[in-house]
């Protein structure tokens, strides 16, 4: 039925202005996954000020993304069987991903080459992506019955394509505040990555290249913009705009290559003609962003039941990663009653059941040395970074 290629794998505020979060300790990895609004050490905060504290909005949207993630990943399984699977499948993988990086882009506006950031990235991206690499081509190995699958930290499997482009975007960020049009530059990279087969698969560059633009256009982001995105026209524009996603998913699932959605291959490697590299890359791009605001008017600004788990939303999306892997391997969707309506919810909410509960503190606490590694014996004293505490103490 369909022709897709499947991957490898209360009261309201205004929205504060963003801050990194400041050194002390490491901070969280979901910091640098999707950003975070931190609150830096008492130390660092003048006296009789409290620090800032975290936005309820971000964490919020982190959570419902990585919710939306874990059931895409569900449903991928039933889309041969079922137009509807497909159709919202299609519509999810339009906005998840670049509303993450978005965001990501977003809190990584005072990043630079100091050397507490630097500690940060590695501790928080460097490293989980070592680790989780290595775990899941073992886990392929075991769960797969696939002994000969090659352990590469050049070839990232299945999820951790993300803290590889991750650690490339925040490194390139002073480039982009730099230049005078960086949204422009980094929609001509994607569309050049899209037609250049040569890239090959090395650290996933075309993944990286092309969803630049999203990072970039966080980059740029101010918030206001966040705030322009919450009004009731908005609100009530987007109803329609996702129905009409909806239709249009469910028209084009069995005519569309959802492999388009990864943005993993070249037109080359998805038998398309060239000029469809930088018709499908605009025209993707501005859907994307389009829902991607659709997404971030209906995500809440009060803090709710949820709030606490956007801290955890790495943990969240690298652990589900497994069980998402192992239910194919395992053959949990052969069942018949798997790919009938009541099956297919029933799907739906446990994805959504287990992704949130990776999500929760006492999982985090657990996970936090992959995660969250302090490294201190790994790294020199900064002197710089001594004189600031002691000033500020």
């Amino acid at each position: 039925m369909t022709n897709s290629l499947r991957p490898h794998g209360s009261q309201r505020s205004p929205l504060p202005p963003a801050r990194e979060a400041e050194a002390g300790a490491p901070p969280t990895p979901q910091s640098e996954e999707a950003g975070r609004q931190a609150t830096p050490p008492a130390a660092s905060a003048p006296a009789g000020q409290k620090p800032k504290q975290r936005d309820a909005f971000f964490d919020n949207a982190k959570y419902l993304a990585i919710v939306l993630v874990a059931m895409a990943h569900s449903w991928e399984p039933l889309t041969d069987s079922s137009r509807t699977a497909e159709a919202l499948y299609m519509t999810v993988y339009t906005f998840h991903m670049p509303a993450f990086i978005v965001i990501s882009g977003f809190f990584s506006r005072s990043f630079d080459m100091r050397p507490d950031r630097l500690r940060r990235l590695i501790t928080g991206v460097a490293v989980p992506y070592v680790l989780f690499e290595v775990a899941y081509s073992l886990f392929k190995r075991v769960a797969d019955d696939d002994p000969s699958h090659p352990i590469s930290l050049l070839d990232p499997w299945y999820l951790t394509w993300f803290l590889v482009a991750l650690f490339v975007w925040r490194l390139t960020t002073p480039i982009w505040k730099l230049v005078r049009w960086p949204v422009p530059l980094s929609l001509a990279i994607a569309t050049l990555a899209s037609v250049s087969p040569d890239i090959g698969d090395d650290l996933d560059l075309q993944r990286v290249l092309q969803f630049l633009p999203f990072f970039v256009i966080g980059l740029c982001m101010k918030p206001e913009h966040f705030q322009l995105m919450r009004g009731r026209k908005m609100r009530i524009a987007s109803v329609p705009v996702f129905a009409c996603a909806l239709l249009f998913a469910y028209w084009a699932a069995p005519r569309m290559n959802s492999a388009w959605f990864y943005h993993r291959d070249s037109v080359q490697e998805l038998h398309a003609p060239a000029w469809t590299g930088p018709v499908m890359t605009l025209a993707m791009f501005g859907c994307s962003m389009v829902l991607t605001a659709c997404f971030f008017a209906w995500v809440p600004r009060r803090h709710m039941w949820f709030t606490v788990l956007g801290a955890g939303t790495l943990y969240g999306y690298l652990l589900h990663g497994f069980l998402a892997k192992g239910s194919r391997f395992w053959g949990w969707f052969d069942a018949e009653w798997v790919h009938k309506p009541l099956g297919e919810i029933a799907v739906t909410v446990v994805a959504a059941s287990v992704v949130t509960a990776l999500c929760t503190p006492p999982v985090q606490r657990v996970f936090r040395f992959a995660m969250e590694p302090k490294m201190t014996w790994a790294f020199r004293k900064d002197p710089a970074e001594q004189a600031r505490h002691r000033t500020a103490a």
